[in-house]
Parts: structure tokens; sequence; C-alpha cells
């Protein structure tokens, strides 16, 4: 007696809507909600086609442990091309002059954990390193309690001056000269300025540490030549492919060569296993494109638009912190307002304007109130838009901020919000 094997080509083929409807109304809702809203977290851009194209493809049925041409798995022919190319890209985007100055490891799944590799190539459990304080603009990954970073090492931390709101790199020094760290990490989540990661160069030689730098949040600026390069200055590199690279949710490694090996042992089989090579190949994508002139002009444009982004909010009596920005990215002093971060950005979200609530140097607030918010143009940029709606949602900040709980200001200006995505149209 046979038994009929139910055939499954019919389940493959099904669309997401045919498949599962519930995903699918929850897909279209978030593409609704970013087409009609104004995306300003710093934190968050906007893809091209090709990258989700990359992102969506048959790369993500592969499993392909191990690196190119030295793979677990058989049949990695194709997925190791496209990580090779991710590979080699990424080294001539931030070291054009002399790719072979950096090694580059794709495969971390996230900046977080491309964060964690360096820790563990570098230190052993309970080793002293050096980070921002998050409370000051850094990142959980820099050595806060509650990450692995904080738990697995022992962390003492810089910050920023209270009269000028940005590094005191004398006390970096004196805390560095006292604790003999044997990391010290330069970065920042919410930091407006520019750093100067000689500087950080420096007090590492003074004391023997070696340096990390997290350029998640300024790696497109740093491409473009908007921001100096940590390159020949870092022993470690660490980067998001998410912000102002605009590529796909993801992470990288850039390292100097003497340290490539302990890198990708701690990649790969220290914290992940198969890589997602259709990710890395949204990487490469982005990486190419990266490459092009446009992209300079984007990143300068982005720059602009957040110094012009900045001077409206204060001509609208907000204080900004450290009185402007260098890069991408703005934090706003709510405190003269009498208004929390959290009460501001979930006015602001009713309106069609999402923003972060944020913690500002020396905070009074706790991190789910915080007396601030932070402010980024990477993604309007990437729609278009320029100096001028600058100004005009600086002006909307500033009428949802002053009634935040009128309904009807809310609403209106979530009207004029939609009018003007219409006219920069996403995808």
């Amino acid at each position: 007696m046979s038994t009929t094997v139910t055939s499954h080509p019919g389940l493959l083929q099904r669309s997401l809507h045919e498949a599962d409807p519930e995903v699918a109304a929850a897909v279209d809702a978030e593409i609704a909600r970013q087409r009609d809203h104004l995306e300003l977290i710093a934190s968050e851009n906007f893809t091209s086609r090709a990258v989700l194209e990359a992102v969506g493809s048959v790369l993500t049925n592969k499993y392909a442990e191990g690196y190119p041409g030295r793979r677990y798995y058989g049949g990695c022919v194709n997925v190791d091309t496209a990580e090779s190319l991710a590979i080699a890209r990424a080294r001539q985007l931030f070291s054009p002059g002399n790719p072979d100055a950096i090694h580059a490891n794709v495969q971390p799944h996230s900046g977080s954990q491309a964060n964690t590799a360096v820790y563990l190539a570098c230190l052993k459990p309970g080793d002293t390193f050096l980070g921002m304080s998050l409370a000051m603009g850094g990142h959980l990954t820099h050595g806060h309690p509650l990450s692995i970073s904080g738990k697995q090492y022992r962390v003492v931390s810089y910050g920023v001056t209270r009269e000028t709101e940005t590094i005191d790199y004398d006390e970096l020094a004196r805390v560095a000269e006292a604790e003999r760290p044997k990391l010290i990490v330069a970065g920042a989540s919410a930091y407006p300025r520019t750093l100067d990661f000689p500087r950080f160069r420096q007090v590492a030689d003074a004391v023997g540490a070696l340096l990390m730098v997290d350029m998640a949040h300024i790696a497109g600026l740093v491409a473009t030549g908007l921001h100096p390069s940590p390159v020949g200055h870092a022993h470690f590199i660490t980067t998001t492919t998410h912000k102002t690279l605009r590529g796909p949710r993801g992470g990288m490694v850039l390292c100097v060569p003497e340290w490539a090996k302990e890198i990708d042992k701690a990649v790969f089989p220290g914290l992940q296993g198969g890589p997602l090579e259709h990710v890395i190949a949204g990487k490469a994508v982005s990486f190419r494109e990266a490459l092009e002139p446009e992209f300079s002009a984007y990143q300068k444009a982005v720059v602009e638009n957040a110094k012009v982004f900045a001077e409206a909010m204060a001509s609208h009596g907000f204080r900004i912190v450290s009185g402007g920005t260098d890069n991408h990215l703005f934090l706003v002093d709510l405190g003269p307002k009498k208004l929390t971060g959290k009460v501001a950005e979930k006015a602001l979200d009713k309106a069609g304007i999402t923003v972060n609530k944020n913690a500002i140097p020396f905070d009074p607030n706790p991190p789910l109130v915080t007396s601030g918010l932070r402010i980024g143009t990477p993604a309007v940029t990437t729609r278009g838009m320029g100096p001028a709606e600058m100004r005009t949602i600086a002006a909307w900040i500033e009428e949802v901020l002053a009634s935040p709980e009128d309904e009807a200001v809310l609403a209106s200006v979530k009207a004029r919000v939609k009018e003007l995505t219409k006219a920069f149209p996403l995808y």
C-alpha cells in the first residue's frame, strides 16, 4: 500500500499575504508608517531597493559557517563571492589609499556583537576597559552594568564637562593613568561633536592600552571625509551598517592586520554560528553605493540639514546641548520648556514625527523619562528633504510641544506632515 506524500512546492510559492495575512498586515502598516511619518531617529535610515532585494534574496537559505574559502559546508561558492565583495568594498571604503592596512570582518549580526567580538578578542574576564558613560552619550555596550560588557569586564568611564558638554579629554587621561585599562573605547550613540581620534590614541599609548573606535553613528561621514577617520589611530574599529551608512541592519569589525585572526575567531566560532549571508550581500550592495559620488553629496546634505535643524530649534527657544552639532544629530534639552523626553516623544509621535527621548549630560530625570530628545537627519535627507524642510519641521515640533495634549493641534500637524511626506515619496 503506497503512502501519498503531501507536496510542498505550493506552500513555498505562496506570497506573504497568502501565507500569513497577520504578518503581512503588520508589514503593510509599517510601510504606511514609514511613508507617512517624519523619521528623525538618528540611528535609523531607509535602505535602497537594491539593498532590500539582496536582504530578501534566496541567500537566506544558505548555511555558511566559516569564512570565504574556508567553510564548514559545501555549496558556498556564491555566498563566498558576495561576502568577498563586501570585505573588499569595506576596505576600499574606509582605507581607500591602502586597503591592506585594515582587515574587515563583515559577519557580525549587529553593532553590539561587533563590539563584543573586540572585547572577546583582546580582553579576559575581569580586565579593565575605559568607555564613555551611557549617561553622557555613550552606548550600552561601552560598559553599562546591564550589558555583557559591564558584567564580564571591569569598566571605568569618562564623560563630558558641565561647561561645554563636550568630551573632557583631560579627565580621560587622568582616569586612564589611574586605572591603567587594557582597552580604551571611543565613540558614542548621542554625541554631536567631532571625536579627536589622535588624542584618544595618545592617551592609549601613554598607558599601554589598545584603542577601539565605535563609529556606528558616524560611519557614513567617515567614509566620505566629513568626519576624521579612525583608521591609522585605532587598533579596532566597529560599526553598524544601517545608520549613516544606509545599509541593512548589521555590524562589522575593522582592525589592523595583526589582530585579524583573533577578531575572526571571536566572531566565529566565538560569538556566532552561521553568518546571515543575505544580509552580508545587502552590506556589499550598500558599500558599493557608498563608493559612488552621490553618497558624498548625500552625507554633506545630512550634516547641513542637522546644523540648520539645530539652529531652527534654538530659534524656537529650545536649548541645544553643546550649542550645536558637527555631525548628523543633535540633542535638545527640554528643561526650558518644562517638558520631559517621554512626554515630548509621545506627543510628536501622535503628530507623525518620530523621535526618541534621550538623556542629556547630567540629566536629573531617569533613563525612561529623560530631559531631552535626540534628533537626527539621515532618514529625512535620504527622502530628499533640505534646509527649508528642516526649518518647517522645527516649527511643527515647537507647535506640538507648546500644546502636547491638544489633540486638535496634533491632528493638524499630522495632516501637514502627511502632505510633506507625499512630496518626498519613499519607495
